[in-house]
């Protein structure tokens, strides 16, 4: 599968490049950059070089080796042990009756539920 999905983003990279080739081409061999041809065929080429590089960024992001600029990773919660060293403390799964993790929307809807407040009367 590993082998497939490098072959696919090489093929995705390639026509990223020969798209963006295609409009530097354009622009250089065009007489006029404004006219409706040359601006059709230079969005026409854009949107396609942002179709296919998609693909391959999505993969890179998905893989954790494109970091995105201006979010910044949750530091994880560190407690104090008794010699006074701090300790990162794993976050517990949240298990379901069976004994199952639970999916991420349900653990979003936990979180956002809380304590329940009781009403005085």
């Amino acid at each position: 599968m590993s082998k497939e999905l490098g072959l696919l983003n090489f093929l995705c990279i390639l026509a990223v490049i020969g798209f963006l080739v295609m409009i530097v081409v354009t622009a250089v061999t065009a007489g006029e950059l404004l006219t409706t041809d040359t601006l059709f065929i230079i969005t026409v080429c854009l949107v396609m070089a942002v179709m296919f590089a998609a693909s391959p960024l999505l993969y890179l992001r998905s893989e954790g080796k494109l970091p995105i600029p201006f979010i910044k990773k949750p530091a994880p919660p560190i407690t104090a042990s008794a010699s006074g060293a701090a300790i990162v403390a794993p976050k517990a799964p949240m298990l379901d009756a069976k004994g199952r993790a639970m999916p991420a929307d349900v653990k979003a809807i936990v979180a956002n539920l809380g304590p329940a407040k009781v009403k005085e009367s």
